[in-house]
């Protein structure tokens, strides 16, 4: 396992994307939308991880809500393991509560995806993911 990326929540990815690629110097490897989350997505290399921003597409979307609760910034913390299906099942068995009772497939199935939820994580929430290839 390792710490893939960390989620940052924003009101407007472009105006974000321009002070990460443009103030920090960051690598942006891909903006994309993800239907299935109903967010669209900067992704950003950082060293050994990345730095994923999010913006919600649509009112009921989580990252919208999320903006509209608490403001702009940090989301989730993404660790990438092998398995997701198998570390679902292994967290469920441990008594974590996740967000999603099966994991996800997103990003046209380029990413694979799960949430601990945050009660079982002491206030943070924890992305699973396995994912085919680079960004």
């Amino acid at each position: 396992m390792r710490v893939d990326h960390i989620g940052i929540a924003v009101k407007n990815l472009d105006e974000a994307v321009k002070f990460y690629r443009d103030i920090l110097g960051l690598e942006l490897v891909k903006i994309e939308e993800v239907p299935e989350e109903r967010v669209r997505v900067a992704m950003f290399r950082a060293g050994g991880t990345y730095v994923e921003l999010l913006q919600g597409t649509d009112p009921d979307s989580a990252i919208t809500k999320f903006v509209e609760r608490r403001g702009e910034g940090i989301h989730h913390i993404s660790i990438h393991v092998e398995d997701v299906d198998a570390k679902t099942e292994e967290l469920k068995a441990r008594g974590v509560a996740l967000v999603y009772d099966k994991p996800r497939e997103v990003a046209h199935g380029e990413r694979k995806i799960n949430f601990i939820h945050p009660r079982s994580a002491f206030g943070v929430l924890i992305e699973i993911m396995t994912r085919r290839g680079e960004y």
